[in-house]
């Protein structure tokens, strides 16, 4: 029978997924089930010339294992999930071939992402498709939480205030039982071919030991923390040597896991955890909020200083002390710690990300936008609301920035977060056995003491640099 005579309810509905890569909480999925209609899950790979910002490295490791691990949920319910590369309107050809008569997805609010939505909404409706947008990604409408002003909130105390003050989050759904499975299935590319994991070289060896993607690792990684890493949270959260964070980051940057689903289970289990840790993990959920709320409202929060006055800020130029940063042979032990984590695991702690980006931007006075670069390849969490946002915190030009008189000294933060210097001695082998007294200046250690020649001396002299990024950062108040 030809797609348009067939009953309204056998004619299909796509569910396309995004940042959304789970069954759990997935509010258009959960929407196509209820329609009773045959269900299309569908995967698009958006190619560049799409006009947002294409995957980097470590997150297309990540894709590539969570979708096989999506795909897989599908399959086991009769839906299999259908992959395409190319531009988002290739659904247009999707729901062409099956006679579907309804599309559902999940909200994205990135900009770009926002736009290409935005039309594809209009061009279905035009063609007499049913079109819906869910939310799921993020506990607030940006378009819709606003100053008393009207505006959107450029601080994050206030916002945090407001976003405290609406209803509690809805409950998160239950993934289907089963789906209806389409009359056919769609053609689909192989996750293979579009060869998202590295092989020449092959890198990645340190992401697979140290993740495992997918909705259920993510649900895994929640009940571990729950279960313990809360418990000091407000405190234990600055040490990098303690296993004290949620490391659910990831798996909110794919949609392995809603912050629905996360407020649910703190405020629905019986948590050991002291009020404050609580209250300081869901402020951290709010600061991922907050992020998203600038860049809705920024559009170019990734490429364009939020403060205009820093258009003048005199960066410098210096590909050899980038490359030095970036491998993590700045001779500063904290940050070439946290640089060699990143490198080698996909992920850095979060007090360590602060120190190695207020290293670059005001110690090498290296332009903030190369170390976010830098980031967004290399950072299996690697967020477009959350990376350009602290980048710009960290350097002073952004929303709620950090003082510009704040230059973290990599030498007391080492001895005040890592004392021990167990963080330092896991990520740079050239200091195993440096005595903690010295293992954050090992220039001081006697020549008995450290491998020669093994570790770097300071790429920049702490104090001078200093003096130097106050000198910079005092031509800015100039400007204002």
């Amino acid at each position: 029978m030809p797609a348009d005579r067939r009953a309204a309810d056998d004619r299909p509905a796509v569910v396309l997924f995004r940042s959304d890569l789970r069954m759990r909480d997935n509010r258009a999925l959960a929407a196509a089930v209820a329609s009773g209609k045959p269900v299309i899950p569908v995967f698009i790979l958006e190619d560049a010339a799409q006009g947002g910002r294409q995957p980097g490295a470590a997150r297309r490791w990540w894709l590539h294992h969570s979708l096989e691990k999506l795909g897989k949920a599908l399959d086991a319910l009769g839906s299999p999930l259908v992959l395409r590369r190319g531009r988002t309107a290739l659904v247009h050809e999707i729901v062409a071939e099956h006679g579907a008569d309804m599309v559902l997805w999940n909200r994205r609010y990135d900009p770009a992402a926002v736009a290409v939505d935005t039309a594809m909404k209009a061009g279905l409706r035009k063609a007499g498709i049913a079109a819906e947008s869910f939310e799921g990604h993020l506990l607030h409408e940006p378009s819709v939480l606003k100053t008393s002003g009207g505006g959107p909130y450029r601080v994050y105390t206030p916002f945090w205030r407001a976003l405290a003050g609406q209803p509690e989050p809805r409950d998160p759904l239950a993934p289907p039982k089963s789906l209806r499975p389409p009359s056919e299935h769609a053609k689909s590319d192989s996750l293979a071919s579009w060869r998202l994991l590295p092989t020449t070289p092959d890198w990645a060896g340190g992401l697979r030991k140290s993740w495992r993607a997918g909705e259920e690792a993510a649900h895994e990684s929640l009940d571990d923390f729950l279960d313990g890493g809360l418990d000091d949270y407000a405190g234990g959260r600055d040490i990098p040597g303690r296993d004290a964070t949620s490391r659910l980051s990831p798996h909110l940057a794919h949609g392995e896991i809603t912050p629905y689903q996360i407020v649910h289970a703190l405020r629905s289990r019986r948590l050991r955890a002291p009020a404050r840790d609580i209250e300081r993990f869901r402020m951290e959920i709010g600061w991922r909020e907050f992020c998203y709320h600038l860049l809705f409202h920024n559009p170019g929060l990734a490429t364009k200083n939020y403060n205009a006055a820093f258009d003048a800020f005199p960066w410098r130029e210096d590909a050899n002390l980038l490359a030095r940063w970036q491998r993590g042979t700045t001779g500063y032990p904290i940050v070439d710690a946290g640089m060699r984590q990143l490198w080698q695991t996909g992920w850095m702690h979060n007090r360590v990300r602060m120190i190695v980006a207020s290293f670059l931007v005001k110690h090498l006075l290296i332009d903030w936008r190369q170390g976010e670069e830098w980031f967004w390849d290399t950072l299996v969490d690697a967020d477009p609301a959350s990376n350009p946002a602290n980048w710009q915190w960290v350097a002073g030009c952004g929303a709620d920035a950090a003082p510009y008189f704040r230059v973290f000294n990599p030498i007391l933060q080492g001895e005040k977060f890592d004392p021990g210097g167990d963080y330092v001695s896991s990520f740079v082998p050239e200091l195993d056995g440096m005595p903690s007294a010295h293992i954050h200046k090992p220039w001081e250690a006697a020549a008995g003491k450290r491998k020669a020649g093994a570790y770097p001396s300071p790429i920049v002299d702490h104090r001078s640099a200093r003096e130097r990024a106050l000198e910079a950062y005092a031509t800015i108040r100039r400007e204002d």
